[in-house]
C-alpha cells in the first residue's frame, strides 16, 4: 500500500471504525442475494486509493470488469475513509456502496461480527471457488473472524529486510543475515558511531521507527494471538517473550533507547525522499514491497538489496516467510445487489490476469497464488523476494478480532514501555497486557 502508512490508517481506523460499527444492523446475506445478475444494473464501488497513479489502475481493472460483463455498470467513488464506509454500511441507501475495498485489514473482525459485510462462504460455493486453493495462507486467515468470510484479499502487503549492499561490502559482510543471532551482529557491525550520535545506524530498532512495529516483529516469531476460548495468548505463548526480550536486547547493543530515539527524531520522515534508508543514514530497513520503488527514486548512492527479515534461531528452517497484511474487498449487507456485486468483487480478487494487471500499476503484491506466480507480472528482480514472502506457508499475519486492532495498540503500547525502561517486569508487563485486551474484547461483544 503505497503512499500512506498503513500504521496510521490502522490508529485511525481503530478508534473510529468500533464505534459506528457497533450499532451496525446485523446483516441479512439472504435478503440481499436475490438480484439477477444477468440483467443490466449498476453496482456502486467504494475504496480508498487517492493518488492519481492509484486511481487510474482502479478504473482500468474495472474498466476491464465492465467489458466482461456489459450488462454491469460500476459506479467508482475513491479516496473514502474506513470512517465514510463505515457509516455507510450502517445506514445503507441509494447511495451507499455496494462493495468497497479497506486498506484496514484490522476492521475485519468487526465487519464481520456486526455482519456489516456479508459471508462470502456461499457465493464462492455457488462460483465453485475454493479459497484456500486460490489465495495465499496469511490472506486467508486475515479475511476471517470466527468462521464468517466476510472479506476477500485485494492484493497484499509483504514486509521483508531491506539492505545497503554498499555498506555491507564496507563492513565486511557478504549476505543478508538469515538468523536473529547473525542479524544482531550485522547491525552492531554497520553501525559507525560519531560523537554521541552515529554517522550511520545498522538498523533502527525501536517501536517508534519506520514500520518496526511490534506485529511487524512477532510476525517472525509466530506467535499464537488467542488460545481455543479467545483469550489473549500474549503472556502464555513464550514466542511473545522472546520477541520483545531480542528487540531490547538489540535496542541496547546498538546504544540504547535514549540515544536511538535522539537520532531518530532528526532522520527524514517515512514517505519523503529523505527517508534514512534512501540517504545511508540507516543501513537496514525492515519494510513492506513499496520500499522497493520510492527508494529507487530516490537515486540513492549505493546499490539495494532485499531479502527476507531473519528469523529467531530456532525457526532458522522457516527463513524465507515475513508479516503479511493487506487490502481487503466486501460486499455490504445493506446492498439489494449482491449477486451483481459478488461478479465484481469475483473478477478484482480471483481473475488472474485482472490481479496480475492491478499488482503491475500499483506496484502491491499479488493476492492469489496463480497471480504470484503469473508470467505476466512486471517488476524487479529484486522484488520476486516480496512475492515468495506472500507465498510462504509459514508467513504469518495478526487475527482478526471483534474490536479491531485495539489488541495490537495495547501490546504496541507495552513495547514502547518495556524498549523504553518505563516497564522493567517483561513477564508482568505481558499479564497485564493480556488482561487488559480481554477486558478490552469482552467490552466490545
Amino acid at each position: 500500500m503505497p503512499g500512506i502508512s498503513r500504521k496510521a490508517v490502522i490508529a485511525l481506523a481503530a478508534s473510529a471504525s468500533i464505534a459506528l460499527l457497533a450499532t451496525s444492523c446485523t446483516g441479512q446475506p439472504e435478503a440481499g442475494a436475490s438480484d439477477d445478475a444477468s440483467q443490466e444494473t449498476t453496482v456502486t464501488f467504494w475504496h480508498a486509493w487517492s493518488a492519481p497513479s492509484e486511481v487510474k489502475a482502479v478504473k482500468d481493472l474495472v474498466a476491464g470488469f465492465e467489458k466482461a460483463h456489459p450488462n454491469i455498470h460500476v459506479n467508482v467513488v475513491g479516496n473514502m475513509t474506513d470512517d465514510k464506509m463505515n457509516q455507510a454500511l450502517r445506514t445503507g441507501g441509494t447511495k451507499a456502496p455496494d462493495v468497497i475495498s479497506s486498506f484496514t485489514t484490522n476492521s475485519v473482525g468487526k465487519f464481520c461480527s456486526s455482519g456489516a459485510l456479508v459471508d462470502l462462504d456461499p457465493f464462492f460455493e455457488k462460483s465453485g471457488i475454493d479459497p484456500q486453493k486460490t489465495f495465499p495462507k496469511a490472506m486467508n486467515e486475515y479475511t476471517r473472524f470466527e468462521g464468517n468470510r466476510c472479506a476477500v484479499p485485494l492484493l497484499g502487503d509483504a514486509y521483508g529486510l531491506y539492505y545497503n549492499k554498499t555498506a555491507f561490502k564496507k563492513a565486511g559482510i557478504t549476505a543478508p543475515p538469515k538468523t536473529w543471532s547473525e542479524f544482531e551482529r550485522d547491525a552492531e557491525k554497520l553501525t559507525i558511531p560519531q560523537g554521541d550520535t552515529y554517522k550511520q545506524l545498522g538498523f533502527m530498532p525501536n517501536y517508534h521507527g519506520w514500520e518496526t512495529t511490534t506485529e511487524h516483529y512477532l510476525g517472525q516469531f509466530s506467535p499464537t494471538y488467542f488460545d481455543k476460548d479467545g483469550k489473549s495468548n500474549v503472556a502464555k505463548d513464550p514466542a511473545f517473550e522472546a520477541a520483545f526480550k531480542l528487540q531490547k536486547k538489540l535496542v541496547d547493543a546498538l546504544g540504547g533507547y535514549r540515544k536511538l530515539e535522539t537520532y531518530r527524531s532528526g532522520l527524514g520522515d517515512e514517505w519523503g525522499p529523505k527517508h534514512p534508508f534512501h540517504t545511508g543514514q540507516v543501513a537496514m530497513q525492515l519494510d513492506g514491497e513499496w520500499r522497493l520503488g520510492m527508494a529507487l527514486d530516490a537515486k540513492p548512492k549505493f546499490d539495494i538489496g532485499v531479502a527476507p527479515l531473519p528469523v529467531p534461531d530456532d525457526q532458522a528452517d522457516q527463513y524465507g516467510k515475513g508479516y503479511i497484511t493487506g487490502t481487503i474487498a466486501g460486499i455490504a449487507a445493506t446492498s439489494k445487489k449482491q449477486n451483481a456485486a459478488w461478479e465484481l468483487v469475483k473478477y478484482m480478487t480471483t481473475n488472474t490476469d485482472a490481479v496480475v494487471n492491478f499488482s503491475n500499476a500499483i506496484h502491491n503484491v499479488p493476492s492469489t497464488l496463480a497471480a504470484l506466480k503469473s508470467p505476466k507480472l512486471k517488476y524487479d528482480p529484486r522484488f520476486k523476494t516480496f512475492l515468495e514472502i506472500a507465498a510462504n506457508p509459514d508467513s504469518t499475519t495478526a487475527p482478526a478480532s471483534v474490536n479491531g486492532g485495539v489488541y495490537l495498540t495495547a501490546i504496541q503500547q507495552f513495547g514502547y514501555d518495556y524498549e523504553s525502561g518505563k516497564a522493567t517486569d517483561l513477564q508482568a508487563g505481558l499479564k497485564k497486557t493480556a488482561a487488559q485486551i480481554d477486558t478490552d474484547i469482552a467490552q466490545a461483544k
